[in-house]
């Protein structure tokens, strides 16, 4: 590999936070859902997603909006005060959105839900940099300022060929001391930006997250009940033949891509089990 393919591989590759991915977050389906998630990983721990009131929990393009950020967060350098500024349609564009005002719109919507929805841990979530479970409250964002461009400075731009006209602003984010600091710790899973965009659903963009955890505590196989994968992706679906249906097309794509080897669903006396092996990691 030269320097340069290096420098370009780099780029694509997302730090993330191995405590927080292992907790429920976003609603993989975008529904105007208000309640709190509730997740107990083990007796004695409890984990929760609260959304600020009158708004939904973080969704689908939420959980994208999250990896892009955390993508140039490590591409910057990781900024020691945790701050990222960028323009929404740069942003947009690396996510490969459509850019147009709806697109806007729900980046500025999803910013400000990364800053608003309150993530508790009562001895759940792992602090790395004391190596003890933590309590208490944060966010994904400890900060938004989105600055929005007036009117007649966006009829300006259209004189100058060079700018893009119609463009809506800049925005300013913090990312959030306790995910900083886990990752500056180390305490973290690697993804591919690349491999993860291409994923076409948000339930495989998920589990490719999740699996990377498992990884990360040196396993190459996992697994794990149907009912607490589901809790912890989390799915609304709670029969097995339904979470099967929504599972199976998020296994495809995963060992498509490479992402996994395997995926199997298999049922054990009266239990469900799903069952992966996990693919190289990523480069």
């Amino acid at each position: 590999m030269t320097a340069s393919q290096r420098r370009r591989a780099s780029s694509r590759a997302v730090l993330l936070d191995r405590s927080l991915e292992s907790f429920p977050l976003f609603r993989l389906s975008d529904s105007a859902e208000e309640s709190a998630i509730d997740y107990s990983p083990e007796a004695g721990q409890r984990w929760r997603a609260l959304p600020s009131p009158g708004e939904r929990l973080p969704g689908t393009f939420d959980q994208d909006v999250y990896v892009e950020l955390m993508r140039r967060y490590h591409e910057a350098g990781a900024p020691a005060d945790g701050a990222l500024t960028f323009t929404l349609h740069a942003f947009l564009r690396s996510m490969g959105r459509r850019v147009d005002g709806r697109t806007y719109e729900q980046l500025r919507s999803a910013l400000t839900r990364l800053e608003r929805t309150t993530l508790e841990s009562d001895r759940a979530y792992f602090d790395a940099t004391t190596a003890a479970q933590f309590s208490g409250s944060f966010s994904v964002l400890s900060a938004v300022h989105i600055d929005r461009r007036r009117a007649t400075e966006r009829e300006q731009l259209g004189l100058f060929s060079t700018l893009t006209n119609n463009e809506p602003g800049d925005a300013r984010v913090s990312i959030a001391a306790q995910v900083r600091a886990n990752i500056a710790a180390g305490h973290t899973i690697t993804i591919s930006a690349t491999r993860y965009f291409a994923l076409a659903s948000p339930v495989a963009r998920r589990i490719y997250r999740l699996v990377e955890c498992v990884r990360a505590q040196g396993e190459v196989s996992w697994c794990v009940p149907l009912e607490t994968l589901a809790d912890q992706l989390p799915l609304i679906q709670r029969f097995p033949s339904h979470l099967q249906r929504v599972l199976q097309p998020a296994h495809e794509m995963l060992v498509t891509t490479g992402a996994l080897r395997a995926a199997t669903i298999v049922q054990e006396s009266r239990a469900w089990f799903v069952q992966y092996s996990l693919g190289p990691a990523p480069t």
